[in-house]
């Protein structure tokens, strides 16, 4: 098992206690931290200041806004990060399009509608069917409730400006997790097989019975794709491309 502390990043509208239940499983015998992702205009800017308050190496794991976060840092600190597990999340730039979707959900923002802004988020068929699901969302929005709308419009306006992460992806030599919730709609899991073929040597997991967000949806099925990760041996991998 890995002996660095894990750090967590959450999603947009999300703090800690979207990784509730694999804190309180992995915290058992490993020290695990949860960085917030608001601090800052850009991508950018939120890894650089997250670099000054993490440990000198760590394992990372991002969901969603979490995962950009964590390429990021991948990024700039490729030394500091042990291992790499991105979940729920896009390693590619926003089109003028896709970004221009993000204005309705900054309207409902902007007029105080935090609850309808989730809902437009992660209504409809981006979470699994089932009984936890209004749980979950109404766990969402007491979050989102919580960091305030001015911090999730900063979290929009960042990811509407954030960089492709291919490239970072190929150069990633640490044991990598790749995770989805099978039924997720937002980034589906075609887009998460795409990511583990860009990673040497990834580990894909498709979580059945979740969306996009598993840690909540099916918290056991991803507490154990995380400790198979964390257990992973260590091995520089290196890629030689054709």
């Amino acid at each position: 098992m890995s002996s660095d502390p894990v750090v967590f990043l959450p999603g947009m509208m999300c703090d800690a206690r979207i990784f509730a239940p694999q804190i309180a499983n992995l915290s058992r015998d490993m020290a695990v931290t949860v960085a917030p992702v608001t601090r800052g205009e850009r991508i950018e800017e939120i890894a650089s200041n997250l670099l000054d308050l993490l440990p000198m190496r760590f394992a990372l794991a991002g969901l969603s806004m979490g995962g950009i976060v964590a390429m990021e840092l991948l990024r700039r600190a490729p030394d500091r990060v042990t291992r790499l597990a991105l979940m729920d999340t896009n390693p590619l730039a926003e089109t003028p399009q896709s970004a221009t979707g993000y204005e309705p959900l900054v309207a409902k923002l902007r007029a105080g509608m935090i609850a309808e802004a989730v809902q437009m988020m992660l209504g409809g068929d981006v979470l699994a069917p089932g009984p936890e699901r209004a749980e979950v969302l109404a766990l969402v929005v007491e979050m989102a409730q919580g960091l305030g709308a001015e911090t999730v419009i900063r979290q929009v306006r960042a990811l509407q400006r954030r960089r492709d992460y291919q490239a970072v992806l190929r150069r990633c030599k640490v044991p990598a997790l790749v995770l989805c919730g099978a039924e997720d709609r937002l980034t589906p899991p075609r887009r998460h097989s795409f990511m583990a073929d860009l990673i040497p040597n990834a580990t894909l997991c498709l979580v059945d019975g979740a969306g996009h967000l598993p840690v909540l949806e099916q918290p056991d099925t991803v507490t154990r794709a995380l400790r198979d990760w964390l257990a992973q041996p260590y091995v520089l991998q290196r890629r030689v491309d054709a």
